[in-house]
């Protein structure tokens, strides 16, 4: 694959029809919303309930609806940066099989999020999909990615891989393979591993008693905002002070879109980082009432 990307959008276009519901959270990956969008797909909204979705509430759709599948994050969930319990893991299993869903599992993050339970592929891997890629924690340029489906599926994704691609970019194949090999990859996720954790630290310091929703080892905050405050507003005030924020809107399946921001927390140097997040704390007081 030439990235989870790819991954999603060829999963979608192989497994999935025009019209199919797909259940996804309420706040999602919006590349997989381009995806959907692409491939006529419904998106059924799933709200959240503690470090995960909620799993009542998706039952109760499966009774309501004919669901095809379930996009889902369990393990460091953008943005929200949860982990999914392997008690939750289970009981989405249950309800999957229940009610003949498809699992989609974008595990693009978990590399991050050591000692995390086992994923959803390997609890049922007769009805998942796991799709990851290397441009996360290796190196964004690096376009490889790889999905792992049952065996009488693989034809279908093949089919979809050549549609988009004709097939995946050897050279850059090569490299990926040879570094997952020699241990390259692994000592470079450690690394990054270290670097998030201590962004995340700097964020907890610099942003203070903003109240801010992250896993220890990720790349990104999610903000939420008081009722009165506006997200486009915060964003726009950033925006003019140089900093580039996103609002929920982007992220959102449902038409009730949160006032929040997320910040990406990866992309620069730790000095600008500091500056930029006391602005973040700064014009998010001043728009406070």
């Amino acid at each position: 694959m030439s990235g989870a990307q790819h991954g999603l959008t060829t999963t979608a276009m192989a497994l999935l029809e025009p019209g199919d519901v797909v259940a996804v959270d309420a706040l999602t990956y919006p590349g997989f919303k381009l995806a959907a969008e692409a491939s006529r797909l419904e998106l059924a909204p799933i709200p959240a309930a503690g470090n995960g979705p909620d799993l009542d509430a998706l039952a109760a759709l499966c009774k309501r609806r004919r669901v095809r599948a379930v996009y889902a994050m369990p393990t460091l969930h953008n943005p929200l940066g949860w982990v999914m319990s392997a008690r939750r893991r289970r009981e989405l299993v249950t309800i999957a099989r229940q009610h003949g869903l498809i699992l989609i599992e974008d595990a693009a993050y978990a590399f991050l999020a050591e000692g995390a339970p086992p994923p959803l592929a390997s609890l049922a891997p007769e009805i998942t999909v796991y799709v990851s890629s290397l441009s996360k924690s290796v190196a964004t340029g690096l376009r490889v990615g790889f999905v792992r489906a049952p065996r009488e599926w693989v034809p279908r994704l093949e089919r979809a891989i050549r549609a988009t691609t004709w097939n995946t970019p050897a050279t850059m194949t090569a490299i990926a393979c040879g570094w997952m090999e020699d241990g390259t990859v692994a000592r470079l996720e450690e690394d990054k591993r270290r670097d998030a954790t201590m962004r995340q630290n700097l964020a907890a310091e610099t942003l203070g008693r903003l109240k801010r929703i992250s896993h220890p080892a990720s790349y990104f905050v999610w903000i939420p905002l008081e009722q009165e405050v506006r997200a486009d507003a915060i964003a726009m005030a950033l925006m003019r002070e140089r900093v580039s924020v996103s609002t929920a809107l982007p992220f959102s399946t449902s038409t009730h879109v949160p006032h929040a921001i997320r910040l990406a927390i990866g992309s620069v140097d730790l000095a600008t980082l500091k500056r930029s997040l006391e602005t973040v704390a700064r014009v998010v007081a001043d728009q406070t009432y």
